[in-house]
């Protein structure tokens, strides 16, 4: 037994250095392993870190050349318009006056008018038959204008609804003249406009009492009846003239306003010529009187009237300036 030992012990130290020679020629060949692989990492990190800062530089260079053929561009840009005949931007600019244009408040005076037009597009609706009787009757396109005026005396409903309506449009004439010759009556145009409707109505309202009054004491009725229908006839067909008129004078436009107002003038004058015409002849067939009596009657209830109410708007607006 211990010659055995003694060989397996002899044996172990023979084999021993040979087996440390081995392990270290393995553990030099791992050490030179794992320093080429932490080599080609720190090369691989060198190398990606060359081209970060390559594309970094190339990206700023490209920026800069950017920015500078931009600034070139507006630099040309800049010489062409000085140098353009007909942008001289390097004179000294001129001065335009501005003004402040005067806003006024319409929108309140509009739908007054859409309403206004609703009210005889009413009118013409429920009573169409009276409003083409009336128009027949005064441009006289048939002779039957007696039976025409019968039918439409027996009509006093839309015969008291386009008098309103001739009241209405005749106040907001006046208002709208009173506004454009600066009439500043009582500082706000929807008082003028009441006035100028009270004024309107307290004129034909006296002018209808006078001459019932006077039918009545004379014994004339008959031709006193013929004129106040003549008279209202006409009226009734002002208003109705007046609508396109007031809705262009609510509007107002320097250059259109003067020829407008002198077209209404002109179609007041020639309506109102049309009446004194056109009641001369039934008033002498009723009682007798000559052109000269009816000329006097003109001109003391229907001329003088009116040259008073001038007379007494001038004094006033010559005292309020």
């Amino acid at each position: 037994m211990k010659k055995i030992f003694i060989v397996f012990i002899y044996c172990i130290f023979i084999s021993l250095p040979s087996r440390l020679q081995t392990a270290g020629e393995s553990a030099a060949q791992k050490k030179d392993s794992l320093a080429k692989v932490i080599f080609k990492d720190s090369l691989l990190t060198q190398t990606n870190k060359v081209d970060s800062a390559v594309v970094f530089i190339a990206d700023s260079l490209a920026n800069e050349a950017l920015e500078i053929l931009k600034k070139r561009r507006i630099l040309e840009f800049q010489r062409a318009l000085r140098q353009h005949p007909y942008l001289p931007l390097s004179k000294k600019p001129v001065e335009s006056n501005l003004y402040n244009r005067n806003q006024t408040d319409t929108e309140g005076l509009f739908y007054f008018l859409v309403s206004l037009l609703l009210y005889f597009a009413c009118i013409r609706l429920f009573f169409g038959k009276y409003i083409d009787n009336l128009t027949t009757l005064f441009f006289r396109v048939t002779m039957r204008q007696q039976q025409i005026r019968e039918q439409l005396l027996q009509t006093p409903l839309p015969s008291l609804l386009l008098n309103i309506l001739f009241v209405i449009s005749c106040g907001l004439y006046l208002s709208l003249l009173a506004r454009y010759y600066n009439f500043g009556f009582f500082g706000n145009f929807w008082i003028t406009f009441l006035y100028a409707m009270g004024f309107v109505s307290g004129i034909y309202l006296g002018k209808y009492l006078v001459l019932k009054i006077t039918g009545w004491v004379f014994n004339i009725s008959n031709a006193t009846d013929t004129y106040i229908f003549i008279v209202f006839l006409v009226n009734k067909m002002i208003g109705i003239f007046l609508l396109p008129i007031v809705i262009l004078l609510s509007f107002p436009n320097q250059y259109l306003m003067p020829v407008l107002i002198l077209l209404s003038y002109i179609m007041l004058i020639l309506l109102l010529g049309y009446r004194f015409v056109n009641s001369f002849r039934p008033i002498r067939s009723e009682i007798k009187v000559n052109r000269f009596h009816f000329f006097l009657y003109l001109c003391a209830f229907e001329i003088a009237p009116l040259l008073l109410i001038y007379k007494v708007l001038l004094t006033f607006v010559e005292r309020s300036n």
